[in-house]
């Protein structure tokens, strides 16, 4: 019974790693491709129960969720005060409330692994935490407006965007750079893969900085002042939104934005990408939250609601939060009401962001700055080649040697990354240039030219005249097609005019254009 028990979980692990149902090679007739086939069906199986075998110990720990027992039960109705009697000691911890309501309000970030935390108030306070000892491991003043704050994961350098320059810190809190040519940012954001920090300013300047190599680019947006920033981490794009309802994504090889998109009726307030790159969550001043598939550009949700912050966690759950209220949405591809969660009346919502690899959101709000619990938004296994939370300060060095040796040039930034290592398609033949066919007929003539031999004929029909006029017959005759293809050309290409301002037109103003003849 034991191994009926274990064959049967083996079973149901397997179906996680196989491609798809096996494929019916009963209805093919050649033998050589089916025996082909049959190899790899059976290839794609050893290596989908080797990979279950594994599991056990490559992946020891299990993700959980909420579960409301019966229809009348709600998730959403669950208290912090409920799930904290409910879970461990060491989870329990992560329940806090830091109040400093004179140095706020506050905005945080988390290294990649989540064993830090950078806490910026917008007085001028920042600080180191160490959140597996729940330690202060630097705090500092700097005695001016502070309003963003990011990890570069360099040895635990963070940048803070203050009120003129933008400073690059050491974790004992050593000023190392001062970044003048940002100008006043109101965002940041790291691209952890490609060593570059990203940042708008209050004149909606673009700028991107290599913190390995120095190197720097400045791009207009042309679109106004905003600080809704956030960078997709599959492929490295940014996007801005902006107060026109639009929200655009960029790279540091182009001084254009790659996509333009018309997502809100109002100023766009917030957006956050999933953690698969291809769902974005946009949040708008008319009260909509829309969740966009970017794949196809497509609205595939839209829920009511305002949010001044939205965050992705490592399992795609959805949290926003708007005044003293927080609200986690969970599910695929229809998201739903998840859990709640309300602060002491007076605290207003700055910052959400998920903590890697715990079931912890932090909030960073006017009075300080709180964690909470939210069962299942964490990724419950590791790989400590990635992010490892409890890395050592050796294992630190060793991990910046390899991140630098794998950074990946910004040319790689691309909104489809899988282009990457395949082969360029066969581009159809360019048309020649006015020079290129000049040259051609030239080389026609002169090769008739050569080869011109006319016959003998008889008295007054062999005539120099009669011989240089045939002459000239056969080389008009070797230009014509090349004339005809030269007087063609321009003929198509205001046929092609009109159609494309035909479609440009809307369907409510076609009528209105000029329309041929009946014959």
């Amino acid at each position: 019974m034991c191994l009926q028990e274990m064959s049967e979980e083996l079973d149901l692990k397997m179906e996680k790693y196989l491609r798809g149902g096996a494929a019916n090679l009963e209805v093919l007739q050649d033998k050589k491709l089916k025996g082909q086939l049959a190899h790899r069906e059976n290839l794609y199986g050893k290596s989908a129960k080797a990979a279950a075998k594994f599991e056990k110990w490559l992946m020891p720990s299990e993700g959980g969720y909420l579960e409301a027992e019966g229809p009348v039960e709600k998730t959403w109705r669950f208290k912090q005060e409920d799930i904290g009697q409910a879970v461990d000691i060491s989870s329990a911890r992560n329940q806090y409330d830091v109040v400093l309501p004179e140095l706020g309000p506050y905005t945080m970030d988390f290294s990649s692994s989540g064993q830090y935390m950078a806490v910026a108030g917008r007085k001028g306070h920042l600080a180191i935490v160490d959140m597996k000892n729940f330690e202060v491991r630097r705090e500092f003043q700097v005695r001016e407006t502070v309003r963003d704050v990011v990890f570069l994961d360099h040895q635990l350098l963070f940048a803070a965007a203050q009120k003129k320059y933008t400073y690059i810190y050491s974790p004992e809190g050593i000023e190392i750079h001062c970044l003048k040519d940002h100008g006043t940012v109101l965002r940041l954001q790291y691209l952890k893969n490609h060593f570059i920090l990203a940042s708008i300013n209050k004149f909606g300047h673009l700028h991107y900085q290599d913190v390995s190599t120095g190197a720097s680019k400045s791009y207009r947006t042309g679109l106004g002042r905003t600080d809704v920033m956030r960078v997709n981490t599959v492929n490295g794009v940014v996007a801005l939104g902006h107060s026109g309802g639009t929200v655009t994504m960029w790279n540091p090889n182009s001084s254009a934005p790659l996509v333009k998109m018309l997502c809100h009726h109002g100023p766009v307030s917030a957006l956050a990408f999933h953690p698969n790159g291809h769902l974005m969550a946009t949040a708008g001043k008319e009260r909509r939250i829309k969740l966009w598939d970017l794949r196809k550009y497509e609205v595939l949700q839209t829920l009511p609601g305002h949010a001044n912050t939205l965050d992705f966690s490592q399992k795609g759950l959805l949290a926003r939060g708007t005044c003293s209220f927080a609200e986690i949405l969970s599910g695929t591809e229809h998201y739903s009401r998840y859990m709640n969660h309300s602060m002491v009346k007076g605290y207003q919502i700055k910052n959400l962001l998920f903590r890697p690899y715990e079931d912890v959101l932090g909030i960073g709000h006017s009075m300080g700055w709180s964690s909470i619990l939210v069962p299942g938004s964490g990724e419950p296994n590791f790989d400590s080649w990635v992010a490892n939370p409890f890395e050592t300060r050796k294992q630190r060095r060793e991990k910046e040697v390899h991140l630098l040796l794998d950074k990946l040039p910004p040319e790689t930034i691309m909104l489809d990354p899988s282009k990457i290592g395949t082969v360029k398609p066969v581009r159809n033949k360019e048309k020649p240039t006015k020079e290129e066919r000049e040259a051609e007929m030239e080389a026609a003539i002169e090769d008739v030219k050569g080869n011109i031999t006319l016959k003998n004929k008889t008295k007054g029909r062999n005539k120099p005249s009669k011989r240089a006029k045939k002459k000239q017959e056969i080389i008009t005759k070797v230009k014509r097609p090349f004339l005809e293809q030269q007087m063609r050309e321009p003929q198509l290409s205001r046929k092609k005019q009109k159609v494309s301002e035909e479609d440009e037109l809307p369907k409510s103003l076609q009528r209105f254009t000029r329309k041929k003849a009946a014959t």
